[in-house]
């Protein structure tokens, strides 16, 4: 078995409304609550930064997926949306759902496509690990240029 650790370095000065620092190799931020929890919004924040790991490690997965299958497009996009319920004072992330929108070359490889991604979805690490946690949802669109 091949480990490999990622690693981060966060800082909070403050109290609950302050704002704190994230660091790792590659992303140096600001944190803080968002202004929909009563927050101050500077920076991002662990919403959104869940909601950036899914997204980014589906349409990772789904475009290294395309690639071994040989499949030709001209653009690959994505919308994503956290939905996170904040009721009786308990906040839960419910869902996400990814929006990619695929423009590939040929009519050929759509039924192909249709299927990778689908199951980029079941394949990606962090789709892996909210598993039965947090819902995720695929709206993708599909077209040939």
């Amino acid at each position: 078995m091949a480990l490999h650790s990622f690693h981060l370095t966060a800082n909070w000065p403050g109290l609950r409304n302050d704002v704190g620092t994230i660091e790792t190799a590659n992303l140096h931020t600001k944190i803080s609550i968002p202004p929909e929890m009563d927050g101050p919004g500077i920076g991002t924040n662990p919403d959104e930064m869940l909601l950036g790991a899914a997204a980014t490690c589906y349409i990772i997965t789904l475009a290294a997926m395309l690639e071994r299958s040989k499949i030709n497009k001209n653009s690959l996009t994505m919308t994503s949306e956290g939905i996170v319920d904040i009721s009786n004072g308990i906040i839960t992330y419910k869902k996400i759902i990814h929006r990619p929108h695929l423009i590939l070359q040929s009519e050929k490889d759509l039924a192909l496509a249709q299927k990778l991604a689908r199951k980029a979805e079941s394949s990606c690490m962090i789709s892996r690990a909210l598993k039965g946690n947090v819902e995720i949802e695929l709206a993708e669109n599909i077209e040939v240029n």
